[in-house]
């Protein structure tokens, strides 16, 4: 009777000493997926806020799991819980739904008790996203721009075409205007990495020809830095 009574005792002493492991554990990983986050970011849709995101949710999942243990009315009754909760944030960027996704998992991990395989993965996919973000993955090999060309009359067009032909490797008219006097012209350009340093160059010589009273270089969404 009082080995039970002892052991009854210290059941809910181990249970919190892997409890607060856990959390320990879960919040320690976050940080680390939040620092590798922060350094290989690349998009302008970065916020400072979603780092707080990625080091809360992992002790949040893990104590998720603590509470449950196996329970089925008690699970059932947490989903039911967190269904009425709604997320109105879009994703931006689904480079962030995988470290969200990348924390979750953290959570489970810990909340589950596998605190050397967790980290085992969490170290194994830091690396991996480090990888990738040096040899640049997924960067495009050409940038797109928008050239708006506006002047009066008179004006001569292969003068301008000759100049965009100079510094890209193709470029198209998209659009031609012509009101009274005035036109306008735009070009769709593509240039590579290292034509990418002669932009300002472009700009003043289309500017210096004749007939051109001003000159726009856009860049399109699709040729933002992600």
């Amino acid at each position: 009777m009082i080995e039970y009574l002892l052991e009854e005792a210290a059941m809910p002493r181990a249970l919190t000493f892997n409890l607060v492991i856990s959390l320990v554990v879960a919040l320690f990983l976050s940080l680390f997926i939040a620092l590798i986050y922060r350094r290989t970011h690349r998009s302008m849709s970065y916020e400072p806020t979603f780092l707080s995101t990625i080091v809360l949710i992992a002790p949040i999942v893990a104590l998720v799991m603590f509470f449950i243990r196996g329970d089925l009315v008690l699970s059932l009754g947490l989903i039911g819980s967190l269904s009425i909760i709604r997320f109105r944030t879009p994703i931006k960027d689904t480079r962030d739904m995988i470290f969200l996704f990348w924390v979750i998992v953290v959570g489970l991990g810990c909340g589950t008790e596998n605190w050397l395989m967790t980290i085992l993965a969490t170290v194994f996919m830091a690396i991996v996203a480090s990888i990738l973000f040096l040899l640049e993955f997924g960067s495009p090999k050409y940038t797109d721009f928008l050239l708006v060309v506006t002047g009066h009359n008179p004006y001569h067009p292969q003068e301008t075409q000759d100049v965009v032909l100079r510094h890209t490797i193709g470029s198209r008219i998209r659009s031609h205007e012509v009101k009274e006097d005035l036109w306008e012209i735009v070009y769709e350009l593509r240039f590579n990495k290292e034509q990418l340093t002669e932009t300002n160059r472009l700009v003043n010589e289309i500017k210096s020809t004749s007939g051109v009273e001003k000159v726009s270089l856009l860049a399109p969404q699709m040729a933002l830095p992600l």
